[in-house]
Order: structure tokens, then C-alpha cells, then sequence
């Protein structure tokens, strides 16, 4: 058993550093994305994170004898086919919505790669630290140009409320601000694109690792969303009034340039504070379910 459970990892290694040599050019354009745009910085947290999910849940997992060599075949074959098809390009794809597809190939192929050499079950059993890698996958120039316009909007319009709060007169132009002795424009690189992309990562992992109902997964990584915009906006305020009511340098400073890493630490305990009262919710239900049951059946012998 042993012996086979060796063979099956020396496949999967084969089949691992076969994918490099096919996806040698979009991995390392992948890698050049990841290291100079802010919107791709989380991918350089994929990888790590997924090994490292399937290291914690190694001692739930049983090694099963036997493959699912033809379903892993046909994902091997597809990802293939299209590695060739993206080359050819018959869809007209730009350079960025080629690379995405590339780089959807070779997941498709890593996952072909592990039903084909360790079965379905194996599969099954790590399917969030398999999908996960899924987020390898460059978002193409229009959609991160989409999440970035969405993010400086949202922003600018949170931000003027917080102004609004504190009686700062305010007026907005789209994604500028106006306040007595400064106009604000929130720029793409003011969006906090790259530390909301960290903070939706984070809550993945969380959701999966300490909650159970699917519902309540949806709500932890859909709270990244407000929050995400919350955050930016608490910055540009902040900033704003530093600038305005403190030190003009305030303006121009690390805060401003660096300041999406700063508050995303309040964001992530803000996250965390949510998953404690889902869990805890989830524990509740859980411990009450049984009991129902129990007095429900004694109700029952009592008739």
C-alpha cells in the first residue's frame, strides 16, 4: 500500500514539473503581475496558502487504493486543448485575457493531474485547497479596471459621508472630493485595491476553516465588500483631516502612499470579530439541534 501511495506521488511530481515546462512563459508573467501591480499581489499568497491547507487536513484524509485515470485524462487532454487554443488565439483574446486563460488551464491540469494519479476522493476531500488555486488566475485589465473604478467610487462616497458626520462641508464630483482648503481625488491608487484582495483571501481561509454552514461562509467573505470600502474611506478621511487640521505633509506621507496595509489590520479584526459570533451562532444551533431532538422524542414516548 505504501509502495503505491509512493508511485502515485512520484506521478503527481511528474505531472506537476510537466505543467511547468508547458505553462513556463504564462507562470512567469503571472509572477511579474503578481510582484509590480497592487491588484495582483494576493496571488503570490495562493500557493502557500493551499499547500498549507492540505498539510493541516493530511490526518483526516485516507489514502484510498485505485485512480480515476479517465476523468483525470479528460482534464489533462482539456487543459491541454486549450493551452494549444490560447496560443492559436481563435477568440481574439488581448494579452491579459490570454494569460488568465492560460493560467485557468494549468489549474484545470493540476486538478486532472490529482484525480488522475490519487482518485476522486482524494480530490474530494481537498476541494477548497484544490479550487483555491483557482485564485492563481491574473484578473484580466478590464475586470480588475471595473474593481478598481468600483472601489474609488464607493470610497469617495463613504468618505464624503464621514465628513458629513463630523459637519465637514463636502461636495462630490464623482471620485473627487471637496473640503474647505483641500480637493481630494481618489485615484486608482488610492482604490486599496491590494489590501482588499488580502482581506477577501483572509476570509476565505477563515470561512473555511472555522464554519461549517455554507450560508454563513457566504456572509463572511461577502462582508469583505463593505468593508473593504469602509476601511479606504476611514483612510482618506483621516488623511484629509491630518492634512487639513495637523501637518500638510500628512498629504503626501507614507500614510497616504502605504495606508491600505496599515488599516487593514483593524479590518482583519473587524472580520474576526464577525466569525466569532458566526461560529458561535453555528455552535449554538449545533448543541440546541440534538436537545430538540431529545425532548422531541420524549414528547413523543409520553403520548
Amino acid at each position: 500500500m505504501q509502495r503505491q501511495w509512493n508511485r502515485k506521488h512520484a506521478a503527481f511530481l511528474a505531472c506537476l514539473a510537466l505543467s511547468v515546462g508547458i505553462w513556463w512563459h504564462p507562470l512567469t508573467a503571472t509572477w511579474q503581475h503578481a510582484t509590480r501591480s497592487e491588484g495582483h499581489t494576493y496571488i503570490l499568497l495562493i500557493v502557500p496558502l493551499s499547500l498549507t491547507l492540505i498539510y493541516l487536513k493530511r490526518k483526516e484524509v485516507t489514502p484510498v487504493p485505485g485512480t480515476n485515470r479517465w476523468t483525470g485524462a479528460v482534464l489533462l487532454g482539456l487543459a491541454l486543448l486549450l493551452s494549444i487554443c490560447i496560443v492559436w488565439n481563435p477568440w481574439r483574446l488581448t494579452a491579459s485575457e490570454g494569460l488568465s486563460a492560460s493560467m485557468f488551464s494549468l489549474v484545470v491540469w493540476w486538478i486532472g493531474g490529482v484525480i488522475a494519479c490519487f482518485g476522486m476522493e482524494i480530490f474530494r476531500s481537498h476541494l477548497f485547497p484544490v479550487c483555491f488555486l483557482f485564485l492563481i488566475v491574473p484578473l484580466p485589465e478590464r475586470a480588475l479596471h471595473w474593481t478598481t473604478v468600483f472601489l474609488q467610487q464607493q470610497s469617495a462616497w463613504a468618505a464624503s459621508v464621514l465628513f458629513q458626520l463630523i459637519a465637514v462641508p463636502v461636495t462630490r464630483d464623482g471620485v473627487v472630493l471637496s473640503i474647505p482648503g483641500l480637493t481630494i481625488q481618489v485615484a486608482e491608487e488610492c482604490s486599496s485595491i491590494r489590501s482588499s484582495t488580502v482581506l477577501v483571501v483572509v476570509a476565505l481561509i477563515l470561512a473555511y476553516l472555522f464554519l461549517k454552514a455554507p450560508w454563513r461562509r457566504i456572509v463572511l467573505v461577502a462582508a469583505t465588500i463593505p468593508m473593504s470600502i469602509l476601511k479606504n474611506a476611514i483612510r482618506i478621511f483621516i488623511i484629509a483631516e491630518l492634512g487639513t487640521r495637523v501637518n500638510p505633509s500628512f498629504l503626501h506621507g507614507s500614510l497616504h502612499r502605504q495606508g491600505g496595509i496599515v488599516f487593514l489590520g483593524p479590518a482583519i479584526l473587524v472580520i474576526a470579530l464577525l466569525l466569532w459570533l458566526l461560529r458561535r451562532g453555528e455552535l449554538q444551533s449545533a448543541s440546541a439541534g440534538p436537545k430538540g431532538l431529545s425532548q422531541l422524542r420524549s414528547s413523543d414516548e409520553a403520548l
